[in-house]
């Protein structure tokens, strides 16, 4: 049965530097146009953690050397990150689709993410970004209003929010694109994370995990299914442990006891599962996959990886 799919691609898939990705970007292409061929429509949201960082860090050293020249807001970062990652997609996946005689027009949507201006994320910054900084160099940034901390005795990072998103501000756009088999890549890096005051949008110096802003995305747009790709075939609980257990289908409820247990990893597979679980609990019916990026197409038949239903 076709289907309506958000894939979610982490940034660290992507490579290191631009040759990287423009090589990772041809083969996540071959992936993804295979879903296409089969007739599912498909929306893609990736990752940009190290591509952000990249630019981030090059203004960084830039203003150290060139006192005058201003620090990139985060945001303006994220957006470039956005067009530039979007571009290595796009052409891949045009020159894929192509070299198997299909016609779907393939385009990146700059995309902002609204967020509560009054999310407790923007209270409790913990998001480290950048480089490393002596604690002189960091008294320096405080001044210039960022909030600075120390990571593990390497030095000093400066460290943002990660509020959760509320809503796409592009998503009747990415819907007339689904509409029309257009593929569209969308939501990169989260979003630009942007508050609203009356009729305007303010961008704001956050974070958005894409995997949590994809599952929204997913919902809004009214998916049958959201694919998080990840490293692994399947989600494991004590991975790693002699009694390590590979999952494939769970439900809902065994999810939730999953993470309330503590079974997931923080800062790897928890905002994935718990991502799965927020657009599976949106919405009867509606199913998250987590899986590699190769076993995608195997996923949605069923054959492998692990599968959050709302039965």
């Amino acid at each position: 049965m076709k289907k309506k799919i958000v894939i979610a691609l982490g940034g660290n898939a992507l490579g290191d530097n631009l040759k990287e990705q423009e090589d990772a970007a041809r083969v996540t292409s071959k992936a993804i146009v295979d879903l296409i061929e089969q007739g599912h429509q498909v929306v893609i949201v990736h990752g940009n953690g190290p591509q952000v960082g990249m630019i981030n860090l090059a203004f960084e050293t830039a203003s150290k050397h060139q006192p005058k020249l201003e620090f990139l807001p985060l945001y303006t970062c994220g957006a470039m990150s956005q067009a530039y990652i979007g571009f290595d997609l796009q052409k891949a996946l045009r020159d894929e689709l192509i070299s198997r005689k299909l016609s779907n027009p393939v385009a990146t949507v700059i995309t902002q993410v609204l967020v509560n201006e009054n999310d407790e994320a923007f209270h409790n910054p913990t998001k480290p970004i950048g480089s490393f900084y002596s604690e002189e160099e960091s008294r320096d940034m405080e001044k210039l209003g960022m909030i600075m901390m120390e990571d593990a005795g390497r030095g000093y990072r400066r460290v943002v929010p990660s509020p959760q998103p509320v809503d796409i501000i592009e998503k009747e756009i990415i819907k007339s694109m689904m509409n029309s088999a257009q593929v569209c890549i969308a939501v990169g890096g989260g979003g630009i994370p942007v508050v609203s005051d009356g009729n305007r949008l303010s961008a704001v110096n956050a974070v958005i995990d894409k995997d949590f802003a994809g599952a929204k995305l997913a919902e809004i747009i009214e998916a049958d299914m959201l694919i998080i790709l990840t490293a692994v075939e399947k989600v494991a609980i004590n991975f790693g442990k002699p009694d390590q257990k590979w999952l494939d289908n769970i439900s809902l409820a065994d999810a939730q006891s999953l993470i309330a247990e503590g079974h997931f990893a923080k800062g790897s597979m928890l905002p994935k599962v718990e991502a799965a679980v927020k657009f599976a609990s949106s919405k009867k019916g509606r199913k998250a996959l987590i899986t590699l990026l190769e076993k995608a197409k195997d996923g949605i038949e069923g054959k492998t990886g692990t599968v959050i239903e709302n039965l």
